[in-house]
């Protein structure tokens, strides 16, 4: 015979909507610190106010991305697009850019994150780099 339907009545439409950013955000704040972590397999992005506090974050694959999708700089770009937006709406004017990893987003994010109208002051390379390496391994003998 089927379901039957259930028809509410009022303006309940509201509460069924899903998603963020149609709530109003908690804290305002006009500049902070932007971390790009960039891995060959991720891209995840944190803003965080000037004393360090993470206020928004983001990752590739909290946006819906999975398997080798998650390091494309397309993938990287949404979550630039995403945190620029939810930094708009707190009223970030300006923030600093610290960028850690060898992944394919590094830049892309950063400019996904500039086209939302936000001043980038500088960007600073974090990225751990070994000074001599791990020890080569030993020579083979035929």
């Amino acid at each position: 015979m089927g379901k039957k339907r259930i028809v509410k009545k009022g303006g309940d439409t509201e509460s069924t909507k899903r998603g963020s950013p149609a709530r109003a955000p908690r804290r305002k704040m006009e500049s902070g610190v932007l971390h790009v972590e960039s891995t060959y397999n991720n891209t995840k992005v944190h803003l965080a106010d000037n004393m360090g506090n993470v206020v928004v974050w983001s990752s590739s694959g909290s946006l819906g991305f999975s398997g080798a999708k998650k390091g494309t700089p397309f993938a990287a770009a949404k979550v630039g697009e995403f945190i620029g937006e939810r930094a708009n709406a707190m009223g970030v004017k300006e923030v600093s850019v610290i960028v850690t990893g060898v992944g394919a987003g590094r830049e892309s994010s950063i400019r996904a994150f500039a086209t939302k109208g936000i001043v980038i002051g500088s960007i600073k390379d974090t990225t751990p780099v070994p000074h001599n390496g791990p020890r080569p391994r030993k020579a083979r003998r035929v």
